[in-house]
């Protein structure tokens, strides 16, 4: 553990959820996969289309409409939309094979159990401290074992913009009744993260689970209170 920033006594603790408390990747990257094998199967006119072509759909999206950045969920439906639509899907027909597809996905997305001793961990805190989730992702908290610890989650929408904007920071003090300072957040990016969370007035720990945490090969302009070496060195901030 190392400290940059005068440290407070800490009464809550946030989550950032991917690439802090498991490697969202490989779960990402399989359940694109597998949703473009469904979309093969199940509505076959989309064969014709390629894992390209979708992201081109996507990307467009995004250009024409940046605020979609902020909701993942919203972005992928319209990219489906506008996929199944351009191979001839139309009205009721579009809009229950955008559904069934984005389901699909946001199962599969979800389709895996928080390590073990990850859960422990969230236990022994949350007999301490409340803890709040807030993540930019969309992930389904209860299919991934880890609901029960978190008092809220609060996800990135259309009306709730991502992280580092103060939003999100700002609802999870609110909510607790706390002063941002007594909050600690803990996440893996230096800037949606730990300057996101200074920027709102709350402590920051940078913890990343997917690489090797190196402050000179990352973009950042500015410092967290702390950095972990292990996410079980939160039980020393919260001891009695």
């Amino acid at each position: 553990m190392k400290f940059y920033r005068t440290f407070s006594p800490v009464k809550a603790i946030s989550f950032d959820l991917d690439d802090t408390l498991y490697d969202n990747h490989p779960f990402i990257m399989e359940a694109e996969r597998k949703l473009f094998r469904y979309l093969g199967s199940s509505y076959p006119k989309t064969a014709r289309l390629s894992e390209q072509d979708w992201q081109t759909f996507k990307r467009e999206h995004l250009t024409q409409q940046p605020q979609l950045v902020s909701d993942m969920g919203a972005l992928r439906k319209h990219t489906l939309q506008t996929g199944l639509h351009k191979v001839g899907y139309r009205e009721r027909h579009l809009s229950t094979a955008v559904e069934d597809c984005f389901e699909y996905f946001y199962y599969h997305r979800s389709n895996f159990k928080v390590d073990k001793n990850i859960c422990s961990l969230l236990s022994a805190l949350a007999e301490k401290v409340p803890l709040i989730a807030i993540t930019n992702g969309n992930v389904n908290l209860q299919q991934i074992g880890i609901d029960e610890y978190f008092t809220h989650c609060f996800k990135a929408n259309l009306s709730q913009p991502m992280k580092p904007h103060d939003a999100m920071f700002s609802k999870a003090s609110s909510v607790l009744q706390l002063s941002p300072k007594d909050c600690l957040h803990v996440g893996d990016n230096l800037k949606n993260d730990v300057m996101g969370a200074i920027n709102a007035g709350m402590q920051s720990a940078w913890y990343a689970i997917n690489r090797k945490m190196d402050l000179r090969r990352e973009r950042t302009s500015v410092l967290p209170h702390i950095q972990l070496d292990s996410l079980d060195e939160l039980r020393l901030l919260v001891d009695d």
